[in-house]
């Protein structure tokens, strides 16, 4: 694609970024074909196509406007059009950009939500005393955010004490551990029959909630925050870092972009992201580890979050451990697609998310399924909100399966 970024951004790290990554875009449209918003609304400005035109005219000297901050805010960012671009573009890299182009365009009371949220939702002193709040009075909130608290933020297994020579880090993160605790001991609770101690790290956000909410000093700072605190384990020689939320593993995994133009981290940023692991990338080495099949004799769906297999690049990987712990999986169409759920998106974009919710609850909801699993917090919550069946995190099924059958 042909380009003349105008010289307000001629030179800056954003603009030169961003002319890289428009040069690759050929404008075939292949994304298109596999962007939910574009499927759900039919407008080529809702599509990445169109969205990538539109953040190109405003590099080459147009105005930003709030109808095309509106068309960025309704994507997704799923970047399951990166899955399907055959010239590689990096659009979520580029859609960010735009974002920040846009930002000003905000209307002040949505400005002052998004302050709240990026004020709240990153730390989990000042979440878990909101969350807790909410759940006594949500007979007076809105259905879009009493649907989403938690019924109990009581944990109710122990986390194992055996030390091991190997060992993996396990980030707490800000929300999931209010809205399910449990998830983080499951992981220690698989990883324990691995042989592989699993160390727990209390951090805030790990900086991705306020980098999709445009506010990228902030998402530093506690990408900075998270590297202080896990760097004495780096050094120990610890095997992995871990979160058990897809969402927050996408960004560990990206520190070395977030922070690449702060000569004091970059490289530590860099070894971080070598380190940062999905839970799945763990247990699939050591799955010789694990005798019999736990999990024989239940069927279950899998739901692959757009993080992890957009995000991460791991697809089917999960599905594989499952098999071989003798769950039985029910296939689903359009398991590429988002669930709607997004981070913020489903607080933002009501209408929408509750809609590609719809359509994915549709293809999920098989007959003979005793629950539906994931890999990430917020698509947990989301379709928890309107599933028939019981929405877990995977590793919550499989640590239960191997307590209930602590000999298989």
């Amino acid at each position: 694609m042909q380009t003349e970024i105008s010289e307000i951004y001629l030179g800056t790290k954003d603009g030169e970024e961003a002319g890289r990554i428009l040069r690759t875009c050929v404008h075939c449209g292949f994304c298109t074909a596999t962007c939910p918003t574009y499927q759900l609304l039919g407008d080529e400005l809702d599509g990445p196509r169109g969205r990538i035109y539109q953040i190109k005219q405003i590099l080459e000297g147009a105005q930003a406007t709030g109808t095309v901050r509106m068309h960025l805010d309704r994507c997704l960012t799923c970047r399951s059009c990166e899955s399907t671009c055959p010239s590689g573009v990096d659009y979520a890299r580029l859609l960010d950009i735009g974002r920040n182009l846009v930002e000003d365009t905000r209307s002040a009371p949505d400005k002052l939500v998004r302050k709240l949220m990026l004020n709240v939702l990153p730390y989990p002193a000042r979440f878990a005393p909101a969350a807790k709040l909410g759940t006594f009075f949500s007979f007076m909130l809105p259905q879009k955010l009493s649907g989403k608290l938690p019924k109990s933020t009581k944990s109710t297994m122990s986390w194992p004490t055996s030390s091991h020579q190997r060992k993996v880090a396990v980030l707490s993160g800000c929300v999931q551990p209010t809205l399910a605790p449990d998830i983080d001991t499951s992981l220690a609770v698989v990883l324990e029959r691995a042989g592989i101690e699993t160390v727990p790290i209390r951090n805030s956000c790990c900086g991705a909630l306020p980098a999709h909410l445009t506010d990228e000093a902030r998402a530093e700072k506690m990408a900075i925050e998270t590297i202080d605190l896990v760097w004495p384990l780096v050094e120990d020689g610890i095997e992995a870092i871990i979160s058990t939320a897809s969402g927050c593993g996408v960004t560990l995994k990206e520190y070395d972009w977030l922070l690449r133009h702060n000569d004091a981290y970059s490289e530590k940023a860099k070894r971080v992201s070598e380190l940062a692991s999905d839970p799945v990338e763990v247990i699939e080495k050591s799955l010789d580890s694990f005798e019999g099949q736990p999990g024989k004799g239940q069927t279950v769906v899998y739901h692959p979050p757009c993080t992890q297999q957009h995000g991460m690049k791991i697809k089917g990987n999960v599905e594989k451990v499952l098999t071989t712990l003798g769950y039985e999986l029910l296939p689903f169409n359009d398991a590429h697609l988002c669930c709607g759920s997004a981070g913020t998106y489903s607080l933002f974009q009501p209408t929408i998310s509750s809609e590609l919710r719809e359509r994915k609850l549709e293809q999920l909801q098989q007959p003979g399924a005793s629950a539906i699993a994931t890999a990430n917090i917020g698509c947990m919550t989301h379709l928890g909100e309107k599933s028939g069946l019981p929405v877990i995190h995977w590793l919550s099924l499989v640590a239960d399966s191997l307590n209930s059958r602590p000999n298989s």
